[in-house]
């Protein structure tokens, strides 16, 4: 299942990665990162794979991204791609 992580706020140092590092630890493999930073607020989008090796469900995962997010003061959120697409379609 391909997903849509989105992370929002403040830049610091580590936002990558702590972000990276908890796909990793739950065998969730980033196939496309794209960030920017504008006047001081980071925002990150990737595209990522969570296959059945995955350690997570997409709703546990979402938790933990979410916590994570709170922890470092940013909204992190991951969405099943297809849902992704059909709530940013014009």
């Amino acid at each position: 299942m391909k997903l849509v992580v989105t992370i929002v706020g403040k830049d610091r140092v580590g936002i990558i990665a702590t972000v990276s590092s908890v796909l990793a630890e739950n065998n969730v493999n980033i196939l496309n990162i794209n960030q920017n930073i504008m006047e001081g607020f980071f925002n990150m989008v990737m595209i990522a794979e969570m296959s059945e090796d995955s350690k997570l469900k997409l709703g546990e995962l979402q938790t933990v991204l979410k916590d994570k997010g709170e922890e470092m003061g940013l909204d992190i959120k991951a969405q099943h791609m297809d849902i992704f697409n059909v709530t940013h379609n014009v």
